[in-house]
């Protein structure tokens, strides 16, 4: 895999350290990702042209309430399109805090309203959980979108990786039960395959990045041993993708979800949906986040951003 991976950051990535999940380690790897993620926010400028702030909304019925936050311009003049924003971390990683410069920096750009997710993790909560917290998140900003100056007919939904999978389930959720509008989708490199047939899922196993192992570890955290699953678990096992909204992804090529994403779009494409893709050779997965600053990381931000 090294010496595939974009000339311009191989020298850098040899010093990626290895990492491996199990659920003995889980929780103090997740502090470790709270901790850089605090850091890297603490070390930026604070973005004073855009308002911050945490509320709960209502879960689904016997449910606890969800947490989620809000990024807003600090001045508005006119309505503005929404975001529901769900972060990736593989089902069992992450939470809405980590997102904070990130967000910031889009609503900057976008000008338009972010209702980030903070949804349960697997495996203390697999699914459908988090599938949950999302779609209540999702009505309340529906619901509430005049409150927040959003126009409800516009918001999106967007989410990197297993954000990308909830993306891709909310919005199938939200059709099938004829739920809120989604006036777009964007589930980025998204983790919507539990079943492992395909070659990328099972050629990429360098231990620096998301490969099989770590994925497989992910999926049992978040299925918790069930038998049949359900599209809405994994939506590559949906047969009817008509009628899901106006669609944006990309995936690099050296990622384990290179397959199923590019499967995705041409079901998508071929029940009507009008979707864009792009497949970026020498990336692996969530490349630009490690490598913010390398010209090809930049052109995939730009590529979703605009």
């Amino acid at each position: 895999m090294e010496s595939k991976i974009n000339p311009e950051v191989k020298e850098i990535f040899s010093y990626i350290p290895e990492v491996i999940y199990t659920q003995e380690n889980l929780a103090a790897k997740r502090n470790e990702m709270s901790e850089m993620f605090a850091g890297i926010a603490g070390s930026l400028p604070v973005n004073d042209t855009v308002l911050t702030s945490e509320r709960l909304v209502p879960g689904a019925d016997g449910d606890p309430d969800v947490r989620i936050k809000i990024y807003q311009p600090r001045v508005k003049n006119e309505t503005l399109p929404g975001v529901l924003y769900i972060h990736g971390g593989g089902y069992i990683l992450g939470s809405a805090d980590m997102m904070d410069p990130a967000l910031q920096q889009l609503v900057s750009e976008l000008n338009c309203v972010i209702v980030s997710v903070d949804y349960r993790l697997a495996p203390e909560h697999p699914y459908p959980a988090p599938l949950d917290d999302c779609y209540a998140a999702l009505q309340w900003f529906s619901e509430n979108a005049k409150e927040l100056g959003v126009d409800s007919a516009r918001i999106a939904v967007v989410g990197p990786s297993a954000g990308g999978g909830l993306t891709a389930a909310v919005c199938l959720l939200a059709r099938d039960r004829k739920g809120p509008a989604i006036v777009f989708q964007m589930p980025l490199y998204p983790m919507i395959d539990d079943r492992s047939m395909t070659k990328s899922s099972n050629e990429i196993t360098d231990g620096r990045v998301w490969n099989q192992a770590k994925n497989q570890f992910g999926w049992e955290m978040y299925l918790g041993g069930k038998g049949e699953v359900s599209q809405y678990a994994a939506p590559a096992r949906a047969t009817d993708l008509s009628g899901l909204p106006p669609t944006y992804t990309c995936v690099g090529d050296l990622d384990p979800f290179r397959d199923e994403t590019i499967d995705y779009v041409l079901r998508l494409t071929q029940a009507g949906v009008p979707t864009e893709f792009h497949l970026y050779p020498g990336c692996f997965h969530g490349f630009e986040e490690y490598f913010p600053a390398a010209e090809i990381s930049q052109r995939i931000v730009k590529g979703y951003n605009e």
